[in-house]
């Protein structure tokens, strides 16, 4: 077996995504009796397969590719095949969901981290503690120590689930706060449960970040409130199982 069906094997049967760490201990023997002189070698010749991979699930015959996500490889169906993959798993399972509200203190958390609950509270216009624990408990986001001033309240910032639902390899390739606005509305539109509108918050909404949409502090979370799914907000889609 070739080097590079090896990867492909690998990365196909993988749950989340694989390190080239994982790959360099998976295959380094095998590589050093084809001939790799040294470790470096084996990283190059990896490397090179890897390449050649990502290039041969590029082209258009491929309804899958391989894409760098959170630190590793991984499949994943292409953002052209959305509206049938979509269609698909809606079948097999309900999406994962998130409040409006919910949605917004993460993307106020995403681009602003690490923030404390005031920040995201002041910048919303409303009360974003209730919140807080729902994201904690998707494991969207966590703690990252105590900010130094008076009370020293607590840091919060996204974590690798967060990368890998929305599918980004780092926190940088998150779209301007314009673009995700643009998303959400597209994306979700057809998600959105009808529900009475509310009158707007009058507090300013600092560095692009949208204003709630509920006018209320969500303290307990007990009103109604549209849903989406996360998943969707960059066109990533994982393949069936």
């Amino acid at each position: 077996m070739s080097l590079k069906a090896k990867l492909e094997a690998i990365i196909y049967a993988a749950e989340a995504p694989v390190t080239m760490e994982q790959i360099l201990q998976l295959v380094r023997e095998s590589v050093l009796n084809d001939g790799a002189g040294d470790d470096t070698e084996v990283k190059s010749r990896v490397r090179s397969a890897l390449d050649e991979l990502l290039t041969d699930y590029g082209v258009s015959d491929h309804g899958i590719e391989i894409r760098q996500v959170a630190g590793g490889y991984r499949m994943s169906t292409k953002p052209e095949h959305h509206d049938v993959v979509r269609a698909f798993t809606k079948s097999l399972k309900p999406p994962i969901r998130l409040s409006l509200p919910a949605l917004e203190t993460l993307a106020v958390i995403a681009y602003r981290q690490p923030v404390t609950v005031p920040e995201i509270s002041d910048i919303r216009g409303v009360d974003s503690s209730g919140v807080i624990g729902t994201l904690l408990d998707r494991k969207l986001i966590t703690t990252s120590g105590r900010k130094a001033v008076i009370g020293r309240p607590i840091l919060y910032k996204t974590t690798k689930e967060f990368l890998l639902r929305f599918g980004l390899n780092e926190v940088s390739e998150l779209p301007s706060m314009e673009e995700f606005e643009k998303l959400v509305a597209d994306s979700f539109q057809s998600d959105l449960l009808p529900v009475e509108e509310s009158a707007p918050s009058s507090s300013a909404s600092p560095q692009g970040a949208p204003p709630d949409s509920t006018g209320s502090a969500e303290s307990g979370e007990s009103a109604p409130e549209p849903v989406m799914t996360e998943q969707s907000v960059v066109g990533e889609h994982d393949p069936a199982a």
